[in-house]
Parts: structure tokens; sequence; C-alpha cells
């Protein structure tokens, strides 16, 4: 991805969408891919077009305010007689959310259909009136999934890391123009975040063998990058302290592996682990691929991890004595 803008410049464009009404939800890169093929030479013809497909677009299709803003902001591609948008902005709830422009390369930062499922994940998991303070969005990307907790928990502390510098300039600017305020940390490794945090959530890639960084979940069918952020995350926790992880799980024979790593990993200490399918089956045009081919679907799935709240040797000594006065006082021998 090109340099971008300043953070204004780029909530400038998105105020200047949002004021037209601008919606779009982007598809994946297949479905993507598949409708620009209906009509290989298409130009642009409004806003969806430009910010959502990636149309090239003539002089005289966007009014001069948009083209000025998209300049300010950096966005703006001149290919000979025509133009591109430099990035797309998809649609979720009342945001609106900067992300790379279509096709994707290495640098990439990916929104699409498992970013609403993921927030969707987040959004029943959060239901239930608990607020934490200190959140960490880790390979936050376009900052979605740190957004949308900011916006229903609404923490002291909200730190958007990934180890892209065009995502934390995205999601730095997503953020401003959602109202969130939030720190951005340029962070590829989990291990070298300084914690505790009450809430750590994530999205990591999970395709096997996916070539760009967005994508590639590494070993286990594209499950090893998976288990290594839930692990490394739940150490991250503070007492009482969850992680929220949506990903993808690779089925084979009716077997999940990584749901079974997870269940060994924390069958002892202080977690309590809790994983679900939601979704069966996702990206089935990926089982097509080499990597792929003892692989019967790609499930999508959520993953929580909560550290049991650690008792001190003080306070255990505390909870014994008022335990043997309650029998005391009941008239019960004490054993």
């Amino acid at each position: 991805m090109k340099e971008l803008g300043g953070t204004e410049a780029l909530v400038d464009l998105l105020q200047a969408l949002a004021e037209r009404g601008y919606r779009f939800v982007p598809p994946t890169p297949e479905t993507h891919r598949r409708v620009l093929s209906r009509a290989p030479k298409a130009r642009a013809k409004d806003l969806r077009d430009v910010f959502g497909w990636s149309l090239p677009f003539s002089e005289g299709t966007l009014e001069p305010e948009i083209i000025a803003r998209m300049g300010a902001a950096g966005v703006l591609r001149r290919q000979g007689q025509r133009s591109k948008s430099g990035v797309r902005v998809a649609s979720l709830g009342s945001n609106l959310f900067l992300h790379s422009a279509y096709p994707a390369d290495d640098g990439a930062v990916f929104f699409g259909p498992d970013t609403y499922r993921f927030v969707d994940f987040l959004t029943r998991e959060l239901g239930d009136g608990w607020r934490p303070r200190r959140v960490l969005d880790f390979g936050a990307g376009s900052g979605a999934g740190g957004i949308a907790v900011a916006q229903i928990c609404h923490p002291e502390r909200l730190v958007l890391a990934d180890v892209n510098p065009a995502a934390l300039r995205l999601a730095a600017a997503n953020g401003r123009f959602a109202g969130v305020t939030a720190e951005v940390r340029l962070w590829d490794d989990l291990q070298r975040v300084e914690g505790p945090f009450d809430l750590v959530i994530a999205n990591p890639p999970f395709i096997a063998d996916g070539g760009h960084t967005y994508r590639n979940g590494r070993g286990m069918h594209g499950a090893e990058l998976s288990l290594q952020w839930v692990q490394a995350g739940s150490d991250l926790l503070a007492d009482d302290g969850r992680l929220l992880v949506y990903t993808g799980a690779a089925i084979c024979g009716g077997r999940d592996a990584l749901r079974e790593a997870l269940e060994q990993s924390f069958a002892d200490g202080p977690f309590d682990l809790s994983y679900r399918e939601i979704d069966p089956d996702i990206f089935g045009e990926e089982l097509s691929r080499p990597a792929y081919r003892d692989v019967e679907r790609i499930a999508a799935v959520g993953i929580g991890v909560r550290r049991r709240e650690r008792v001190s040797e003080q306070r255990e000594a505390i909870q014994g004595a008022k335990a043997f006065l309650g029998l005391v006082m009941a008239g019960a021998p004490p054993s």
C-alpha cells in the first residue's frame, strides 16, 4: 500500500462519504473476482463502484469535493486517463471502515465476511454487561474488532496492535471517525506485549499456505498461528480477564485439530476454555488447493479463554476462618 495521508485527511474522506449515504458490504476476494469478471473493462459509475468494487473511474464521475479529499488523504491513484482509489471503504453498523483496495497485496488490510462474523461474535460474547477496563486488539487490521468492543464496553484503555504500519494508519482513522479513542502500537509478537489486559481479542489469519501475510495461518492447515495467539494471549490476561478469538479451523475426517490442541493446552492451569463452531463451512473454494487435499471443510470458530481469579494465601486463610466460624455458629462439630 502506497503512503497515505494523515489521520485527519482520511477521516475527512470518510465523513464526506457518510454525508452522501455511502454503504457497501465487501464480499470475499473470490466473490469480488467473479463479480468483476462479468464486465472486465467496466468503469465506475458511482461511489460504491469506486470505494467498494475498486473500479477505475473517469474525470467527472465523482464530485470535485470527493476528488479533493481523496488527494489530501493520499488515496487518489492516477492511471493515464483514468483514476482509481487506493483504498476501499466498508460499512458495518453506523461506522465506515477504510481497508485495502482490490486486488490485495502482501501488505493488505483486509475487511470482509470474516470481519462481520468476528464483530458479531464479540457482540454476543460481551452482551452480559461485563465492562473490561483495559482492552487489546492484537492483529487489529482495520480496527473493526477493537472499535466494536469500545462502543459496547467503553473501556478506559484500548490498544490496537498490528505488524503492518498501513493497518495502524487506517485503524487510527477508522477509530477517530467512530468516535473511539485508541492507542496504536506496532507489535509483531504477543509474547513481547506488556500486560495485563482485562480483554484480549484477535482474528488471526487461518488459511493454509496463504501467501499473503493477512491470510497465512501457517501449519496445521492454517491453524498454527491461531493456536499460538490463544496460548500467548491468555498469558496477558488479568484476574477474571477474557480472551476472545475468531478464526477458522480445518476439519479432517471429522476431527478438529485446533480444538484438540487447545483442550490439551488448557487442560491444566488457571483457565476456562470455551470453543464453538460459528459457521460450519466457509471458504469452500480453498479445498481445491493442494494444501487442503485431506480437508473436508473449514469451519469458522469462536474461542474463549477466561483466567480464573487468583486467590492469595492471605485470602484463603480468611475464607477458611470464615467457614470454620460458620460451622461453630451453626453448632456443627468442626472436622
